[in-house]
């Protein structure tokens, strides 16, 4: 099991896929996603030992230069973050519905990381980039205190760049909402 995840955000899609290349050779990592996303910026996700994704996700920086737009390294991943950005998650049930929109890909996973750690929830999707103008948004599920608690851990880490747009917790989905969701 992978113990890191690491991210950059870059605003040019030829300097995403050069930086990606850089991430590759400095370090043994395995890559989640390296894609482009709207409105033009590529990420890099990669997973591995902490050691190897501190030091992909540097020379991912480095190697943006200018074109950086958000990063992050995350030791001791939760292990909910993986299937929810893949979007591979089924819930086990259905209650309170949470949701945390971000103008940021990196602070939006890293919220999704700190709700998850947070509360008993279970993640349903982390939406990155594709459709959305370049935000994010994660959304999950639980009894309505434990969402309500994720939703304030996660707020919290995106209030913290001050990259949040919005956040919702929805008591009691319609059965219809939910079709739509999974």
């Amino acid at each position: 099991m992978y113990r890191a995840i690491g991210m950059i955000e870059i605003m040019s899609v030829a300097k995403g896929i050069y930086a990606t290349d850089q991430m590759l050779k400095r370090a043994y990592v395995d890559v989640v996603s390296a894609t482009s996303v709207c409105p033009g910026k590529y990420i890099a996700i990669v997973q591995g030992d902490v050691a190897a994704v501190e030091s992909s996700i540097n020379a991912g920086e480095a190697s943006a230069g200018e074109y950086l737009v958000d990063s992050f390294i995350l030791p001791n991943v939760h292990p909910g973050v993986f299937p929810a950005i893949t979007g591979t998650t089924e819930p086990a049930g259905t209650g309170a519905l949470g949701i945390m929109e971000s103008f940021s890909m990196a602070s939006m996973i890293t919220a999704a990381d700190a709700a998850l750690k947070a509360a008993d929830i279970q993640a349903l999707e982390l939406r990155l980039g594709r459709g959305l103008g370049g935000k994010a948004y994660f959304t999950f599920t639980g009894d309505v205190a434990a969402v309500e608690e994720g939703v304030e851990a996660g707020k919290a880490i995106a209030l913290e760049k001050g990259l949040l747009v919005d956040t919702e917790v929805i008591p009691s989905p319609s059965d219809r909402l939910w079709a739509s969701l999974v």
